[in-house]
């Protein structure tokens, strides 16, 4: 498995500010992140309603 070295995160760091401009790219580091952020809250919503879908089963069962 490879990881990023210190020059590859250079040299994408800076196409990245060659394409988007040094304004518009804390804008899209921004949208990135709440990109990230609700994925994550629908990926662990998910998780939890599954969860508790199974608590439910088994109580049924119990009874």
């Amino acid at each position: 498995m490879s990881f990023l070295g210190g020059q590859e995160l250079f040299l994408i760091l800076f196409l990245a500010l060659l394409i988007f401009g040094a304004k518009k790219l804390p804008e899209v580091g921004a949208g990135l992140g709440k990109g990230i952020r609700s994925f994550k809250e629908a990926l662990n919503s998910s998780e939890s309603k599954d969860i508790s879908k199974e608590e439910k089963e088994e109580k049924t069962s119990k009874v």
